[in-house]
């Protein structure tokens, strides 16, 4: 098969080496022309017009930076995309705007599917890794086989286009978060005098990600009328966090807003729920 790939950054590059090592033939384009032109040494073909290197393409892959970029990169040759050319956009995007551009490309007569990624650069050259696909799930049965040869999972999350964008924004909003948290964490050992090695060695013995799906199932189904940890004491507790690290001089950035979620579920006379309530949308 002949692809397309626009974006041959870290993870576009180690895409196209796993695609082109499963034997099809790949022309390439990014904004810096030398990123793709690295590529040749691995027999791609890289061109410096978007354009040139879609000719005759099969299929068109994307991992580009943003929504701006994918629609800079896409609309001034819209009309060279053929009617049979699959466009796949393993960017990452925001919600309501991918829905508008599936549903935009849908009515040009393309077919745009949306598969964004949970993958580090060398899970993309291994074909390892976690890849998210929602839409037509016709359109996900054709892509299906490819797509499996480029990760190691495929999660299909169903006929609404756009859903793959927000499953992408939950996952990177979670593992944003705890590098939030591991920086508080950081924070209030320096202002008690103990070293960010140190604190992080509790990691080796304690491991709160086994607690997350069992939370998150609790914040979404479960009973909080039986608390394993009271709203109130845990309030209490992000108080103690935030109290000692000024006390040594530091401002903690995540615990503060952690601070005000359970105050306002405390304001909702939830204070003797579990904990988890304060993670609920109030409505």
């Amino acid at each position: 098969m002949k692809i397309a790939f626009f974006g041959t950054g870290l993870m576009g590059s180690g895409f196209v080496r796993r695609l082109r090592a499963t034997g099809h033939e790949l022309q390439v384009w990014n904004r810096s022309p030398a990123k793709a032109r690295a590529l040749e040494a691995d027999g791609i073909r890289a061109f410096d017009d978007p354009a040139e290197a879609l000719a005759g393409a099969d299929r068109l892959h994307l991992s580009l930076g943003d929504d701006a970029s994918v629609d800079a990169v896409l609309e001034p040759i819209a009309a060279s995309i053929s009617t049979t050319t699959w466009i796949v956009d393993h960017t990452t995007t925001a919600v309501a705007p991918t829905a508008a551009r599936i549903a935009r490309w849908t009515v040009r007569g393309r077919s745009f599917v949306h598969a964004p990624v949970f993958m580090a650069p060398a899970n993309a050259l291994e074909g390892t890794g976690l890849m998210l696909v929602s839409g037509a799930q016709a359109r996900h049965d054709v892509l299906l086989p490819s797509l499996q040869k480029m990760t190691g999972t495929v999660l299909y999350l169903g006929e609404a286009p756009e859903r793959a964008a927000a499953f992408k924004l939950f996952g990177n909003l979670t593992l944003l978060g705890i590098m939030g948290v591991l920086g508080d964490v950081n924070r209030l050992a320096q202002s008690v005098g103990i070293s960010t090695q140190d604190a992080f060695s509790l990691f080796k013995h304690f491991n709160p990600g086994q607690f997350l799906p069992a939370r998150a199932e609790r914040i979404a189904t479960g009973d909080l009328t039986q608390p394993s940890f009271e709203m109130a004491m845990a309030r209490k507790d992000v108080r103690l966090m935030i109290e000692e690290a000024q006390r040594g001089g530091v401002d903690l950035f995540v615990m503060p807003g952690v601070a005000a979620m359970f105050d306002a579920a405390i304001a909702r006379g939830e204070g003797a729920l579990d904990a988890a309530a304060a993670a609920r949308v109030a409505r």
